[in-house]
């Protein structure tokens, strides 16, 4: 793997910040995209975004008609308000970029009212190098800015879990990559593991990849995915450990889980007076000419006080992407 930085790597020209300000995001529900009326149940649920599948939820005999109901549904979200819109993003899951059919799609899709693209059975960063150019292409063809649309690589393969770090560093639209570990899905059958609700058997290959994002300066690294429906205690207790490894959000198939993984993924009340208790004291003694301080039985600093400033910055930021704006316009 390239010992580079990310900072030292190829990027894409003439980037527009504004529009790679990516907001956390909590919850990424899966919805078919031949069954795009079903947004409504996505936003009714709570979910932060709403995945529109091209790829496995869609039989090969229904894709091309999929792909128009998707167009629509990114046609329609566009126009509406942002009051009855409200503040969920659509992503669209696409076929791999392995012909023209797949550039076809992408044509298809790219236009006002898409966050981001989910891109399958990546391998490599040259499979992201050519998704970044072709969504160039697309930004362009419909006059939006540069690096609007978000991607996301899926790490489904032995070879692309491995190369996580340049993967993440291959395209500044990278803002969500993560690690992937369903049951009986294609990363259990690159890797060999036997899935168990626990999670034991993947719990090195969920910290490596957090880690590989974090390093490649991924903003918010997501994972996933829970398969059991109505398990719903098994869910929280797999959110809260991807929670703990450093996870912002999970990807979910079914409505009923996005609501126990918006509060795992958010901080509580408590944690965020604590946040805010600890920075003032930090700060008190700061003034006082002390570099430590104790609080609740511990010793703290301004590296404390610096990730309590963190959490509370990104809960601010999620309040921001997540509340409703008025039905009167933008």
């Amino acid at each position: 793997m390239s010992s580079e930085a990310p900072s030292e790597r190829q990027r894409p020209a003439e980037v527009d910040a504004a529009a790679v300000d990516r907001p956390p995001l909590r919850s990424l529900l899966f919805v078919p995209g031949n069954r795009a009326g079903w947004l409504t149940k996505a936003r009714a649920a709570g979910a932060d975004a709403a995945i529109l599948d091209l790829e496995d939820a869609v039989p090969a005999a229904g894709k091309l008609v999929a792909r128009a109901q998707v167009a629509d549904a990114l046609a329609q979200a566009a126009t509406e308000p942002p009051g009855q819109a409200g503040r969920m993003v659509l992503f669209v899951r696409v076929n791999p970029l392995d012909g023209w059919a797949g550039a076809e799609e992408l044509r298809a899709v790219v236009r006002p009212g898409l966050a981001g693209i989910v891109l399958p059975k990546v391998r490599s960063a040259q499979d992201v190098k050519l998704a970044d150019r072709l969504l160039g292409w697309c930004e362009r063809e419909q006059g939006l800015p540069p690096g609007r649309v978000a991607l996301i690589p899926l790490l489904e393969t032995a070879r692309g879990l491995r190369e996580a770090y340049d993967i993440a560093g291959a395209a500044s639209r990278i803002a969500y990559l993560g690690a992937l570990t369903a049951p009986g899905g294609d990363v259990e059958r690159a890797v060999g593991y036997r899935w168990s609700p626990e999670g034991t058997e993947t719990l090195a290959l969920r910290s490596r990849v957090l880690l590989d994002a974090r390093a490649a300066g991924v903003p918010h690294p997501v994972s996933g995915l829970w398969t059991r429906v109505t398990d719903l205690p098994g869910l929280r207790s797999f959110a809260e450990q991807n929670r703990s490894l450093g996870y912002e959000g999970m990807m979910a198939i079914h409505p009923s889980h996005v609501p126990v993984i918006n509060e795992v993924f958010s901080p509580g009340p408590d944690e965020l007076a604590r946040c805010a208790e600890l920075i003032a004291a930090v700060e008190a003694a700061q003034r006082e000419g002390k570099g430590a301080v104790a609080f609740h039985g511990e010793m703290v600093d301004e590296a404390m006080a610096a990730t309590a400033r963190l959490v509370l910055e990104r809960h601010e930021a999620l309040v921001r992407a997540t509340e409703e704006l008025p039905s009167s316009g933008p």
